[in-house]
């Protein structure tokens, strides 16, 4: 990750990767690139399909319009394989912009998954109709943004919300499980993280992690850990914590 000036090339998202050689692609990538990015030929740019494969394009014309449309000579097609050591994020659901905030956080930080938690102390509540399908796909058009702003080669899955009870046998079935806890006398810097498979990790909603879910989840495997001595926004939890995770092992190798 880095700051400042943004030279790298934009990256679009596309069904499926063209061969190299010429290509087009339009829709709603297409519009962006025209009316928001302001492509013009000659300039540079990625097409992903958000599952780890990346073509490497240069733009050789460019089709404004009701239905633009974008021709690219692609250069090299390329994949990038996913981490050995996987992160989930169960994500609490938080009131207002802050669950929106969190996806988009730890998209740019390099989740792999996350899982909308309904948690008991959550604000915010997720019905299985209309308004929870709505909010569901805000999340999920959020990490496809993060991950095109982030540059990344994988868009994170959002998966369907959890309750409690199937977060719990998530985390009897994950290869370590972490309940981040401001209280909890072990440090994440402490823990022995391992190399490869899945780590999940849980972040409470503004209320925290309710004594009974702590409980389920200990049971069920999970360790609760602390960053440091500063208590962090369920916003920012998931990104802070991704981060110590990249320097801690492979990831960011």
């Amino acid at each position: 990750m880095a700051g400042g000036t943004d030279t790298t090339p934009p990256v679009f998202l596309v069904p499926a990767l063209p061969e190299v050689g010429p290509a087009e692609f339009d829709g709603d990538e297409a519009h962006h690139a025209v009316t928001v990015r302001r492509l013009r030929a000659g300039e540079r740019l990625a097409l992903s399909d958000g599952r780890g494969g990346l073509a490497d394009c240069v733009a050789s014309a460019v089709h404004p319009g009701r239905r633009p449309t974008v021709e690219v000579t692609v250069e090299r097609v390329r994949f990038v394989p996913a981490p050995a050591l996987r992160v989930t994020v169960a994500q609490a659901l938080a009131k207002g912009d802050r669950g929106e905030l969190a996806v988009e956080l730890a998209t740019e930080a390099g989740v792999d998954a996350i899982v909308p938690w309904r948690a008991a102390r959550s604000v915010a509540r997720w019905d299985d109709g209309p308004r929870g399908a709505k909010a569901l796909a805000k999340w999920r058009a959020t990490a496809a943004a993060a991950s095109k702003q982030a540059r990344r080669a994988w868009v994170p899955e959002v998966r369907d919300p959890m309750s409690t009870k199937e977060l719990t046998e998530a985390v009897a079935n994950a290869d370590l499980a972490l309940v981040l806890d401001g209280a909890a006398p072990d440090r994440l810097t402490e823990l022995a993280l391992p190399d490869t498979g899945e780590v999940l990790l849980v972040v409470g909603p503004e209320g925290g992690v309710a004594p009974e879910e702590r409980a389920a989840f200990a049971e069920a495997g999970a360790r609760s850990v602390r960053l440091g001595p500063t208590v962090l926004r369920t916003s920012t939890a998931a990104a802070v914590t991704l981060g110590a995770l990249g320097v801690l092992t492979d990831r960011w190798a």
